[in-house]
């Protein structure tokens, strides 16, 4: 069951009281009907719009190949999504927050269509690698800020609402690269680039037009009715997403070996680079399974031994890595790890709703999600430099597992202060 621990006082309870409903706001029950219906609408919204964060990889050989540069100075076209990704989600989450959802996922409509647009024209790759930056913006929009929304529409199965949002950026990334690599071959990456954005922009203007309607126009009236917070950790919100987004860092670091150098592990193993994207893939779909399994655990016990859980489990994952590299050995785990390693980075969404006003939900986990952000592309870079450095994967992997620890450590403290405030609340 979850964490019980209810508001602690009059003093807590008059800080994370929910507003009165306005006379013109519309009647909204948690875990209805209508909230599955938004979820479904969400979910989609998700796996069209989250485009972004994979068509990069598809297109990248063939960018490089039209402006004759380097694989160094194409792929921080990646880098910049992942930078506008990270800090979108921060400001698509301050207007979540402020305005609601329907108005964040307008902007990030524009911004999709218009970067893709931008893309398909562009003559120059610097031109290129900052359109990149907008893509990310625009993507960005459907993965935090979409999270923290559908964490309003309930209560009884938050965590599972949550994680299958998140789960629409791993659709995205099933579906979106073969269909880009076929256009790419038959009309070229600047058509493809095009096309991307006027489905994109079509697409998710439809499903945002619906989701609209059922939703009765703004969501901010949702924010307003939205239920407080289930604990109390008696920490500031600021020390709380601090603590958060270190842990993020540290979790996520660990995560990007695997995630970022299994293709070229493999390579350097003598498999061949073909076995290594197999190996991705596998732990992708098997991260679907877990970022889902995961919202069904964290409705049991809640969102912060959900993520110890998944934290411990990507430690031993990793250390498998260390002392096994047969083939057969190289797919379970790479499996084992995308069943371990999917339900982690919702998993911070879920604790800061359990933890803080629903007014800033967003916000908070914009800034927490681009915290991990910056842990995924800082932690393949590191792992790279120590491959370098070493001439071994080995170095890598036990890097990421130091990092895995200091997440064990940060949650593990988060735990038992919370269990402690419940032991009190009892008394």
């Amino acid at each position: 069951m979850w964490l019980d621990l209810e508001p602690r006082g009059d003093e807590v309870a008059a800080v994370y009281a929910p507003s009165q409903p306005s006379k013109d706001s519309t009647p909204f029950t948690p875990d209805s009907p209508q909230a599955w219906l938004r979820l479904a609408l969400a979910v989609l919204i998700g796996s069209v719009g989250a485009v972004g964060m994979w068509s990069v990889v598809v297109v990248m050989p063939v960018v490089q190949q039209e402006f004759a540069t380097s694989r160094g100075a194409v792929s921080f076209a990646a880098t910049m999504i992942f930078l506008g990704f990270g800090v979108g989600g921060v400001i698509m989450g301050k207007i979540t927050d402020r305005l609601g959802i329907v108005p964040a996922m307008a902007v990030s409509i524009a911004f999709l269509t218009g970067s893709y647009v931008l893309a398909g024209l562009s003559t120059a790759l610097w031109q290129f690698i900052v359109i990149s930056f907008m893509m990310g913006l625009g993507t960005s929009a459907t993965f935090a800020p979409l999270m923290a929304e559908a964490s309003h529409w309930f209560e009884r199965y938050r965590g599972l609402a949550v994680t299958i949002v998140a789960s629409g950026n791993y659709v995205a990334g099933t579906f979106w690269p073969p269909l880009i690599n076929w256009s790419t071959q038959a009309y070229g990456w600047r058509a493809t680039h095009v096309g991307i954005g006027i489905a994109v922009g079509l697409l998710m203007t439809i499903l945002l037009l619906v989701l609209r309607r059922v939703m009765g126009g703004s969501a901010a009236q949702d924010h307003s009715n939205a239920l407080p917070p289930r604990i109390d950790l008696k920490l500031s919100a600021n020390t709380l997403t601090v603590l958060l987004c270190i842990a993020s860092i540290s979790c996520c670091v660990a995560m990007a070996m695997p995630q970022v150098h299994i293709v070229a592990y493999c390579g350097d193993l003598g498999y061949g680079v073909a076995r290594g994207a197999e190996m991705l893939s596998l732990m992708m779909a098997c991260g679907i399974i877990s970022r889902i399994g995961s919202g069904y655990l964290a409705d049991k016990i809640g969102g912060i031994p959900t993520l110890l859980i998944g934290s411990v489990a990507q430690g031993f994952a990793l250390l498998f890595y260390l002392f096994f590299d047969g083939l057969t050995s190289l797919y379970l785990i790479s499996a084992m790890f995308g069943l371990f390693q999917g339900g982690i980075v919702p998993s911070y969404a879920i604790i800061v709703r359990e933890s803080m006003p629903a007014s800033e939900a967003a916000t908070r986990v914009g800034i927490v999600i681009m915290a991990s952000v910056f842990g995924m592309s800082g932690g393949g870079w590191i792992s790279g430099v120590i491959f370098d450095a070493t001439g071994s994967s080995a170095a890598a992997f036990l890097n990421g597992v130091i990092w895995n620890a200091l997440n064990i450590v940060i949650v593990t403290a988060l735990l038992l202060r919370a269990r402690a405030r419940s032991r009190l609340a009892m008394a």
